[in-house]
């Protein structure tokens, strides 16, 4: 009974605890000054990594670039684009589907 006592009161400190930190966490994502800190402090690091391979002439920094602008402009254009005309394009499909298998019955083979 006394170490359940004890154990419901580590519980609540520790609860209590979590929600300060997460509070604070909270309120950090709110203020603009933590994205210019994490934006400064990621350009800062950028620098650090790719300003000796530019020197150098490695070809490194342009896969990079090739390829991080490969993934913004295809997840860009499927999310804006081609996203809600691919899925109604998929729905229509599925939907002519079973009203074909309503009509001529569904097998394996073609």
């Amino acid at each position: 009974r006394l170490f359940a006592a004890h154990l419901l009161l580590f519980l609540v400190d520790q609860s209590r605890k979590n929600s300060k930190t997460m509070a604070s966490i909270i309120e950090k994502m709110i203020t603009p000054s933590f994205y210019s800190q994490k934006a400064s402090g990621l350009l800062a690091s950028a620098g650090a990594y790719y300003k000796p391979m530019f020197r150098s002439g490695s070809v490194t920094p342009l896969w990079h670039f090739m390829a991080i602008t490969s993934v913004v402009m295809y997840t860009a254009n499927y999310t804006f684009h081609k996203g809600k005309g691919v899925q109604a394009a998929r729905n229509e499909q599925k939907l002519a589907l079973q009203e074909y298998y309503e009509k001529h019955g569904h097998s394996g083979h073609h």
